[in-house]
């Protein structure tokens, strides 16, 4: 018998809401999730309420950085927190510092080059081309999180183009950076995929070819300071599950079968 995605679904909601099964009452599940997730989060999110009873507080915010929303700097400020969503890496210097645990990883999010709906579509279908598009391009936004710090400190340098690019490529804190090609402050913009779907007034143009792809993980570990481990724990096997799979994909990720 072949197990439709509204099966798995089904069947790892049910699971999630035996496992809290023994609380007395519903939980408040408090979450900071950065950006590369987000889309398929919030989809997901309202079916494992309706399951389970349990209450999804969510908070958002860069998973590294100084702006105000970002993770590092809310958990800084003491902001309730029992799940974490955010790039593998910085999840792994949060439990470093104590701040996290028990790393599960999620997804695989590759980086996807945008313009302005409707804008001639530039080639960049190999490393020659991007280069060609972006020393072609007056302006180039990318972003203050992990994809940025790629493009900013070895993209560029990879193509020799680090000196070209340090007047018109501009580091976008916070807001995302399909808003920016969106309002025709970029000519291109260049983020994780599933952070420039949602936006609208954009053109998707692709991935990154492999030559310059990088592809960020984004994984989930319950904070220190939570007050509801076990509920956060049941949320991240709920999306690390079969029945979120779909979801995942269509928000432009690959999910990571198993976890780590």
């Amino acid at each position: 018998m072949r197990f439709s995605s509204v099966h798995f679904r089904t069947l790892a909601l049910g699971a999630a809401a035996l496992w809290l099964a023994g609380s007395a009452q519903a939980a408040e599940v408090h979450v900071m999730i950065s950006g590369g997730l987000s889309a398929a989060y919030n989809t997901l999110v309202p079916e494992f309420e309706k399951a389970t009873g349990n209450k999804v507080i969510t908070a958002y915010g860069p998973s590294m950085g100084t702006t105000v929303n970002a993770i590092p700097m809310r958990l800084e400020r003491g902001e309730a927190a029992d799940v974490l969503i955010l790039v593998g890496y910085a999840l792994d210097d949060l439990i470093k510092k104590g701040k996290a645990s028990d790393r599960v990883d999620l997804v695989n999010s590759k980086i996807g080059v945008a313009v302005k709906a409707g804008a001639p579509k530039p080639d960049i279908s190999s490393a020659d081309a991007v280069k060609r598009a972006l020393l072609a391009a007056k302006t180039v936004a990318y972003s203050d999180s992990a994809s940025g710090v790629y493009i900013s400190t070895e993209m560029f340098d990879k193509l020799g183009i680090a000196a070209e690019m340090k007047d018109k490529a501009k580091k976008i804190p916070a807001t995302p950076v399909a808003e920016i090609v969106a309002k025709g402050e970029a000519e291109i913009g260049m983020q994780q995929i599933s952070e420039l779907k949602p936006v609208p007034g954009i053109d998707i143009v692709g991935p990154l070819p492999d030559a310059l792809q990088k592809v960020t993980v984004f994984s989930a570990g319950i904070a220190a300071v939570s007050k509801e481990p076990e509920a956060g724990k049941a949320l991240i096997k709920f999306l690390a599950s079969p029945a979120a799979r779909e979801t995942i994909v269509n928000s432009g990720l690959e999910p990571i079968e198993g976890g780590k």
